[in-house]
């Protein structure tokens, strides 16, 4: 059995590619990744296996082979999927996480280490319940309006609640309390990529305008021109499981932190857009059952306890996330 493994589970999207970058450039490993795709070309870090995050009979098997110390749980069916298709997107997002769950709870307890499970969450476990109380509450805390009003959100609140147990109650009533896991997770805003086109999730109303801005093509907005929510650029959410990962686990006061960058409506992101691409035309045409999931969600979060408890700080505000990181990627990724 190799001893120290790091799992990857869903790295063959972006951000599980920039992580594993990022660990294996820090003499990580052994590193594991588990997709049920192949890896791209060039990203090819990890002993990779290719398969399902639900397959019980496969994560046995990597039981067998690796002790893991650490385990990112990344692999998940996104926010519109989900909606579309709820009894799977719970077992998908809950159902498998149990299992990797499980399988991190029997490593800690045979091991006497704490395994560490770093779950990235969302702010679609918040559900405001109606514009003038998103008004009235500028930047929502973790345990404000823990109500979603989407299958994705509450999966993810889910498992959050579920790995807050295995931390912390698992085997309770054992005579002798095991050794537990180590759950930690964040409520990442909307996620910006230059390097990835958007795959019309329920925030990607801000990409698609500037993706479609840079191929000339002329686009309608699915929400209304005030609607905001907080957002946040590829490179700070890789920082962010990274930093998060490296706390001593007696700085952390809670098991789900809320993370922050920027926040801007989507009249506000037009004109960023706009002033990159003079010629962007961009309309708007609400889409009534999407913009209702958006209306539930915070106009930004509270991070001061990430901020206090193990020092984050976003890189990218809305200007250098722009002017360095989407624009001349974007341009770039168009251009050639």
């Amino acid at each position: 059995m190799q001893k120290n493994a790091i799992l990857i589970t869903g790295a063959a999207g972006e951000i599980g590619q920039a992580l594993l970058a990022d660990l294996a450039a820090g003499g990580k490993g052994p590193l594991v990744t588990l997709d049920l795709q192949a890896m791209p070309a060039g990203a090819q870090l990890s002993q990779h296996v290719q398969g399902s995050v639900a397959d019980q009979a496969l994560l046995a098997g990597l039981a067998e082979q690796y002790q893991f110390a650490q385990i990112f749980h990344l692999a998940a069916l996104l926010s519109t999927s989900a909606e579309r298709k709820p009894s799977l997107a719970h077992q998908v997002n809950v159902d498998a996480s149990v299992l990797l769950l499980e399988l991190a709870a029997r490593q800690s307890m045979e091991g006497g280490q704490p395994v560490q499970v770093i779950f990235p969450s969302s702010i679609a476990v918040y559900g405001m319940p109606d514009l003038a109380t998103k008004a009235a509450h500028a930047k929502v805390g973790e345990g404000d309006f823990n109500d979603p009003t989407t299958m994705y959100g509450c999966n993810k609140l889910a498992v959050e609640k579920l790995g807050a147990y295995y931390s912390s109650q698992y085997g309770q009533l054992q005579a002798e309390i095991p050794t537990r896991l180590d759950f930690r997770s964040l409520r990442f805003p909307g996620l910006i990529s230059a390097h990835t086109a958007p795959t019309g999730g329920t925030s990607d109303y801000g990409p698609e305008m500037l993706h479609a801005a840079a191929q000339g093509q002329a686009y309608a907005c699915f929400v209304r021109p005030d609607t905001t929510i907080p957002f946040m650029a590829m490179p700070d959410a890789v920082r962010a499981l990274l930093g998060l990962a490296a706390a001593p686990a007696a700085a952390l006061s809670r098991r789900a932190y809320n993370v922050g960058a920027f926040s801007l409506s989507a009249e506000a992101f037009a004109g960023q857009v706009q002033a990159a691409f003079p010629r962007a035309e961009i309309s708007y045409a609400p889409n009534a059952p999407r913009q209702g999931i958006v209306d539930t969600w915070p106009l930004d979060v509270d991070d001061r306890a990430a901020r206090a408890d193990w020092g984050w700080a976003s890189q990218y505000d809305l200007q250098r996330c722009f002017d360095e990181y989407l624009v001349p990627n974007i341009r770039q990724r168009y251009q050639a």
